[in-house]
């Protein structure tokens, strides 16, 4: 937290420095990085508009997320009552271990827990955000070390997209309250934004009635955050960009007793420069912390507390975007990131209460990749390349064990490992004319193994995993077709098939009863099509989208050889229609089909299929004042989010919410 005061400090004289002599002078601060480039297309997008993220029924991003099909955490549950180690993101059916294979930006900064991988969904609002562009698929570019599923590209909002006073209160069901404020004046030429964000519940119960037994308990949940973020003109086309973020994030999952701990502060700042010569440069720091009790699903008392996981991200790049003629945009760059974290955990006797062991372990492990990307148009056609290669290390990496009297039980330390990996993507974009559009692309990337994944072993009764120190590097190849159409003004038709190739994926396999180990696994492969489709008319809108993922593992003579991978459903869909007046009432509906998945590698725990509906409902009254009502799953929907031996969670029942929005 003294970070995050000290750059709170730092922020009001750094614009003020900012303000131009020239009072006359008219000078745009976007607040953004630099513009898409004329390839970008051809890898395929959706993007996910303001409006869409401030009027969602859970007011949750994750959820906004969903609005992509394919788009999965690792479980379905949602930052209420999912553990936060597991919101791991990831895209195409690749398999979920918690851990994400999907890169998320925000600004620029990759926003996974250095330790987990996790992401830390609750500390973004949805009203900071001013658009998502989600590309799937393997990455390139600046940080595409970690995309080998593909990036998710978070915007703050800009100055045109914030009021100068927001605020919004909502109750729901369950005792639940969601409070929220942001101030946003302009400052000399650039701006300086403010907010706040709290929320909390009494929870629901997660636990089918039939398992519920005297210690189950809702899963209570409370969250804060607190955002800051200055832009600042430094000439008319160079900008200053800073960021800061604090969170704190408790939940209640479960079991009396299960209680769970997220919280970081997260500082950033970006020059960006719009001339001949386009710059973009930035640097990060992250504090992140983590603490989780298990309870057993025996004797209901304390069996394992991760009291402490301390984890710290450092990193940066520069970009430079030379002058090289109309025909082209020449990215180089290089970038970085550096992680390290410490678990600290304490085991007892699930009978006795009995401290049995003290446990340690951590690592630090970074990357430094050099990239260069063209995009080069010949008239109709654009087509474009990119080279990235990493240095890698994992070094320092250990787990200690010792009793309750001090006596070491292991004290093991693991070799350093380093190298390079090389990533690579190609692809090219033809408009045979403005209604219709081609493109193929094809693509390489990896992905480190996490510090979790590495040196922490786990257990959710009755299911212990180990953790793998020898863990490889997850390879990426992968290659996809799409059409993109514009038949009509306000139509816009999307299609996508893909061909993925995920090697040495990390999975949690089953090598005993009731005992998993992290392990590389052969392949994972990925077969697809992605469907999308948007229209708007007048204040009409329509947007949809259909995933399907034929994935298999490829482990030639394992028993899992051939199924499909943990928690990854075939089909995923949505819809939302939406009647968006530029004055007078707001009416959205939203549909969401997600097919049946499996909770373990053997395919033995189902997850059955699930349809919700949500509805969100917004009413002028006057001065920017608006009435809120949203519900989630209308129908009330059972969804699993988890199956261990018949030992089922649920997702969030129906769910209503009434309150006040002001702009002002």
């Amino acid at each position: 937290m003294r970070g995050f005061i000290f750059l709170m400090l730092a922020i009001a004289p750094t614009a003020v420095r900012a303000e131009d002599e020239d009072a006359g002078a008219d000078i745009v601060v976007l607040g953004k990085g630099l513009s898409q480039t004329p390839g970008m297309p051809a890898y395929g997008s959706v993007t996910i508009d303001r409006n869409r993220l401030t009027n969602a029924a859970s007011g949750r991003i994750e959820n906004v997320l969903t609005d992509v099909a394919g788009f999965q955490q690792f479980r379905r549950s949602d930052s209420r009552s999912a553990n936060p180690s597991a919101q791991g993101a990831t895209l195409r059916a690749l398999g979920g271990n918690a851990s994400s294979r999907t890169l998320i930006l925000l600004d620029g900064v990759p926003m996974g827990d250095p330790f987990f991988g996790y992401i830390p969904f609750s500390a973004i609002t949805p009203d900071r955000i001013g658009q998502i562009r989600v590309t799937r698929g393997g990455g390139n570019g600046a940080f595409g070390a970690g995309a080998v599923a593909g990036t998710i590209e978070l915007t703050s909002a800009g100055r045109d997209q914030l009021p100068a006073i927001a605020a919004s209160a909502l109750y729901g069901s369950r005792d639940a309250t969601e409070l929220s404020a942001s101030i946003s004046p302009e400052v000399g030429g650039g701006f300086l934004s403010l907010s706040g964000r709290w929320d909390r519940g009494d929870g629901f119960q997660t636990t089918p009635v039939a398992q519920r037994v005297a210690a189950t308990v809702p899963a209570r949940y409370d969250s804060w955050s607190i955002g800051a973020r200055a832009v600042a003109p430094l000439s008319d086309d160079m900008e200053l960009q800073v960021r800061g973020l604090a969170f704190r994030d408790t939940r209640t999952l479960r079991f009396a007793g299960a209680d769970s701990l997220s919280e970081g502060q997260d500082a950033s700042i970006r020059l960006v420069a719009h001339g001949d010569w386009q710059v973009d440069a930035l640097a990060y720091a992250q504090l992140r912390n983590f603490a989780n009790v298990v309870i057993s699903s025996t004797t209901f008392r304390r069996s394992l507390d991760q009291r402490h996981t301390p984890a710290t991200g450092l990193g940066g790049k520069i970009e430079l975007r030379p002058p090289v003629g109309a025909a082209h945009v020449l990215r180089i760059g290089i970038d970085g990131r550096f992680a390290n974290g410490t678990m600290f955990e304490d085991a007892y006797n699930a009978t006795t209460g009995a401290l049995t062991a003290r446990r340690r372990a951590g690592g630090d492990q970074s990357t430094t990749g050099l990239f260069v990307e063209d995009d080069w148009t010949l008239g109709r056609l654009v087509l474009t390349g990119g080279l990235r290669a990493d240095r890698w290390r994992i070094v320092d990496g250990y787990f200690h064990a010792a009793t309750a009297a001090g006596v070491s039980t292991a004290d093991n330390r693991f070799a350093d490992r380093d190298g390079w990996a090389v990533s690579t993507r190609a692809g090219l974009l033809y408009r045979l004319s403005d209604a219709i559009a081609l493109r193929g692309a094809g693509y390489t990337g990896f992905r480190l193994p996490t510090l979790n994944e590495l040196y922490r072993p786990f257990t959710v009764v009755p299911i212990t995993t180990q953790a793998n120190a020898a863990l490889a590097l997850e390879k990426l190849k992968g290659i996809e077709a799409g059409i993109d159409l514009t038949p009509a003004e306000g139509l816009n038709l999307s299609a996508t098939a893909f061909h993925n190739r995920l090697d040495n994926a990390i999975a949690n396999v089953t090598i005993g009863t009731n005992l998993r180990q992290r392990r590389n696994v052969d392949a994972v492969v990925a077969n697809g099509v992605e469907l999308t489709a948007g229209w708007r008319k007048h204040a009409f809108h329509l947007s949809a989208s259909y995933a399907y993922s034929h994935a298999e593992v490829d482990a030639p003579g394992q028993p899992f050889d051939g199924f499909a991978p943990a928690q990854s459903p075939r089909h995923a869909a949505t819809a939302t229609v939406a009647w968006e007046p530029a004055r007078g009432p707001m009416l959205s509906a939203t549909i969401r089909y997600i097919s049946r998945q499996y909770e373990d590698d053997l395919q033995v725990d189902r997850l059955r299929s699930a349809l919700t509906v949500d509805g969100v409902a917004t009413v002028p009254l006057a001065h920017g004042l608006r009435l809120v009502a949203r519900v989630e799953n209308l129908f009330d929907t059972k969804v699993q989010t988890r199956n261990a031996g018949g030992s089922i969670d649920l997702g969030t029942p129906r769910t209503l919410w009434a309150g006040l929005r002001f702009e002002g």
